[in-house]
């Protein structure tokens, strides 16, 4: 009978590749507009995404990593997971007029996102001692950071910030699919580099 309230651990698969895949889906979204390669009104797809694959599946895959007590995946997860929620609330508050910035609607958003690059700095920090994959994700992200908030600070256009997170949902999906692929093959057919710490 004491077995009953007995607490058993459960082995879990990696969230990586799930929290891996909704950040480079809908960083693509995003960046395809940011980048003006397709027309403004297709950008706004990357709203629902955010909501549901950027969102709520990148910050699930960030509480399967505390599980997992990979404290670096879920902090990196659940905080890019709430990055995209909270990105995609602005839009519809402004879009619903339940907010108003008035003019400084561009200001706003290279402060949140300012923020978010400073996040990202200690995170990139971190990657030099797991992997390669992860290492070109987020040293990619630092730049497309760094670029958007000159972008919304308005010392450049978005287009940059944009070719520069294509570049990093590539590298994203790379790291995605080498975390599904290799363990079913037992090999690395698709090499992260492992560092040092890892």
């Amino acid at each position: 009978m004491a077995d009953v309230y007995e607490i058993r651990e459960s082995a879990i698969g990696d969230p990586g590749p799930l929290g891996l895949a909704g950040f480079a889906l809908t960083t693509f979204i995003l960046s395809m507009s940011n980048a003006h390669l397709v027309p403004a009104a297709i950008g706004t797809l990357f709203v629902p995404l955010a909501l549901f694959y950027g969102g709520i599946a990148q910050m699930l895959a960030g509480m399967w990593e505390f599980k997992k007590n990979n404290t670096f995946g879920a902090v990196a997860f659940t905080s890019y997971g709430a990055f995209w929620l909270s990105l995609a609330s602005v839009i519809i508050l402004l879009g619903l007029k339940l907010i108003d910035l008035g003019t400084s609607v561009d200001y706003a958003l290279g402060l949140f996102l300012t923020a978010f690059t400073i996040f990202t700095f200690y995170m990139w920090i971190g990657t030099f001692r797991i992997n390669n994959a992860l290492l070109a994700v987020f040293s990619f992200l630092m730049i497309t950071f760094i670029l958007l908030d000159l972008a919304n600070f308005g010392f450049i256009s978005s287009v940059p910030g944009g070719i520069f997170g294509l570049i990093t949902a590539a590298c994203a999906w790379y790291a995605s699919a080498a975390g599904i692929i290799n363990p079913l093959y037992g090999r690395a057919v698709l090499p992260v580099g492992s560092r040092s710490g890892k």
